[in-house]
């Protein structure tokens, strides 16, 4: 097991490759290992003489680009964690998260301070925060730390921290089931060992090129991230704008080289049937990684016939384990398969079972609940010690995350996915726990009951749908409740449809009956 910490992976890498271009930002510019070496040691020097200490929190609320990258690594380097959010979510949503953790300091754009200014404030929390007035190329974060920076109380050269393997190295959140997110605490072993896994298995090398799609407040940009500046390779990141057009994205897939995709399955979907990828050149792709969602194997079928020569892996896992299990999908895909491809095999430096209702191991080809065993899996959830006790099982002193995930295994040691244990689903390639998104209904002030429940159609893709009761005899239009709701929740969480009833159906201890709901008419 590795030791390291995720910065020194990338100070090794600088050293070793120090003219090779880490991350390339289109029409933004790019950096070497070299400059972002020297960028990043600023920003780790710059948190320094703002007190922020080995342990702290870190927030970042900015786009995607060079800027973000080096500060995420002067933050590693300061020996603190960083916390990233959604820039693009509710303001509301993003000062909870930052006043939950307790940062230190943040590092935003202007074009979020004031709004996240006044939701703090409301929750008694100043902000303290390190403004860039845009971001692109590092050269904003560059000018901010030169303009903003602070002198230090005596001189002398400041070294980047060597933080222990148990402390943390990000914090990532997700949906919570009370309508808060709540904040996965993943360690710097945790990440390495993850990092290194992926070492081994798909063998990463300095001529790699990297994409970026995922958003940084999303578990797989730490592959993107950190495979990358662990091995000299180039990091493409891919505007949010971008990576939602595959009219847009193909030709930069191509004309970037990238060598290893990594994104959910829906855009891999959208890129098949719209990205007009008979007409570009893919010959520099070696891997195709998809996770966070099912794949339909008709989308997947037509991909992998446009691009034949890539390896494909499906893999998967929680925020909590990050990826747990893969599975290199088996080419040509048949013409008669219909259903989606296993999960796989557990990493090879994880343990994998599967356990039913009383927590006893169930045998080969029996559903039950997946429960995962090792070094990715995360320290807890911060501040929530009576959830992250229900998260685990204790069995000879070794601890299990249970991942909510039912599964039955096969012969070959494979694992199938059957659905959720709970109300948790993949959407887009984000989890969300759909009391969240009733707990954002219910602050329409028309809004007397809401009920949030996820449909397949026949592709397995999730479909999330409102069923709502109004306050009265007139309800807001959908025009109206899309509105709202994007002011209010992040995209993947807004309804894809909305219905409405004069009540909703009880069980007979009166609670909503979410069965009932599901069923037709």
């Amino acid at each position: 097991m590795s030791t390291h910490t995720l910065h020194q992976y990338f100070i090794h890498a600088a050293q070793q490759y120090p003219d090779h271009i880490a991350v390339v930002e289109p029409d933004a510019g790019s950096i070497t290992y070299r400059a972002l070496a020297d960028l990043s040691d600023r920003m780790r020097d710059y948190l320094y003489h703002a007190n922020v200490r080995r342990g702290d929190r870190v927030g970042i609320c900015m786009r995607k680009s060079i800027d973000t990258v080096a500060a995420i690594l002067g933050i590693l380097k300061a020996g603190a964690a960083y916390v990233p959010v959604d820039p693009g979510a509710p303001s509301s949503r993003n000062a909870f998260i930052m006043h939950n953790c307790k940062i230190r300091l943040a590092i935003i754009e202007q074009r979020f301070e004031t709004a996240l200014t006044e939701e703090l404030q409301k929750l008694g929390s100043p902000l303290n925060a390190l403004v860039l007035d845009s971001v692109g190329g590092g050269v904003h974060l560059d000018q901010s730390i030169r303009q903003t920076a602070l002198q230090p109380q005596q001189s002398g050269v400041i070294e980047t921290a060597t933080p222990a393997p148990d402390d943390l190295a990000y914090i990532l959140y997700t949906s919570g089931s009370t309508g808060k997110p709540k904040g996965v605490m993943l360690t710097h072993k945790n990440a390495t060992s993850f990092v290194d896994w992926c070492s081994e298995v798909f063998q990463p090398a300095e001529t790699d090129r990297f994409s970026s799609h995922a958003p940084f407040h999303f578990d797989l940009s730490v592959l993107d991230i950190h495979v990358t500046l662990k091995h000299g390779a180039t990091l493409v990141l891919i505007s949010e704008e971008t990576g939602k057009d595959p009219g847009r994205l193909a030709p930069v897939i191509a004309r970037q080289k990238i060598t290893c995709w990594y994104s959910a399955p829906s855009i891999l979907s959208l890129l098949a049937q719209y990205g007009n990828l008979a007409n570009h050149d893919y010959s520099a792709l070696r891997l195709v990684l998809f996770a966070g969602e099912v794949f339909p194997v008709k989308h997947l079928r037509s991909l992998t016939t446009l691009l034949p020569h890539p390896k494909y892996f499906n893999l998967y896992g929680p925020t909590e384990t990050n990826v747990c299990t893969f599975h290199e999908i088996p080419l040509p895909v048949p013409e008669a398969r219909d259903h989606p491809f296993p999960i796989g095999r557990v990493c090879s430096h994880l343990d994998g079972k599967v356990i039913d209702e009383n927590s006893h191991t169930v045998t080969s080809g029996q559903a039950g609940e997946l429960c995962i065993s090792g070094s990715n899996v995360m320290a807890g959830y911060w501040a929530l010690p009576e959830q992250t006790n229900r998260a685990f099982i204790m069995e000879n002193g070794q601890r299990w995350y249970r991942t909510g995930d039912i599964v039955t295994q096969t012969e070959d040691g494979s694992y199938i996915y059957q659905g959720r244990r709970d109300r948790m689903v993949k959407r887009r390639g984000y989890r969300v726990e759909l009391g969240e998104i009733e707990a954002g209904l219910y602050r329409h002030p028309l809004i007397k009951e809401a009920a949030i429940i996820a449909v397949s159609d026949t592709e397995a893709v999730i479909r999330i749908k409102a069923c709502l009761v109004c306050h009265e005899a007139k309800h807001p239009s959908i025009i109206e409740m899309k509105r709202f709701c994007s002011e209010n929740m992040p995209v993947y969480m807004i309804p894809d449809e909305f219905v409405w009833h004069n009540m909703l159906p009880k069980t007979s201890t009166d609670k909503i009956d979410y069965q009932r709901l599901k069923e037709p008419h």
